[in-house]
């Protein structure tokens, strides 16, 4: 016989939970489609519409940074700082092979990309830019988790 309390038990958490930014170069559907899944999951989101950088995306620590366009001016700037910088999360939007030249060239410099989530995100199988960023946004919130994002079931 089991007893009850009367109390439902619910999924979430009241409680709030910091977290850093999520913060993306350039302004494009999927950076657009981000912004608007992440703040809907309650991440403050900063995209930069400037494609060489802008003033700067200065991560701080928990920060996420995605790069959402692989042929900006400055993306291997953005990349270098964000891999130097205390961010827990940096992404490219790239294929492996797409991205291979950029990586090549950071390593040649000394940095170290092991961190780097190239492609970004997790593979849903997605094209659409709001199902892209949704697999972003997915592998965002699981890497803050520590989680690695797969199925619950068991």
């Amino acid at each position: 016989m089991s007893t009850r309390t009367g109390e439902r038990q619910q999924p979430w958490s009241d409680e709030p939970v910091e977290q850093g930014r999520i913060l993306v170069l350039s302004d494009n559907p999927i950076a657009r489609s981000i912004a608007v899944i992440a703040s809907t999951v309650g991440r403050t989101v900063v995209v930069e519409a400037a494609d060489d950088g802008g003033p700067g995306l200065d991560p701080r620590r928990g920060d996420a940074v995605v790069l959402c366009d692989h042929d900006a001016p400055d993306a291997p700037g953005v990349l270098r700082a964000a891999l130097a910088s205390d961010a827990a999360y940096v992404a490219m939007m790239a294929s492996r092979g797409r991205a291979a030249g950029l990586l090549d060239d950071l390593v040649a410099e000394g940095v170290d990309v092991t961190t780097l989530h190239v492609p970004a995100g997790h593979d849903l199988g997605g094209k659409a830019p709001g199902e892209i960023a949704l697999s972003v946004v997915a592998e965002i919130v699981a890497e803050s988790y520590g989680r690695t994002g797969g199925p619950m079931r068991g």
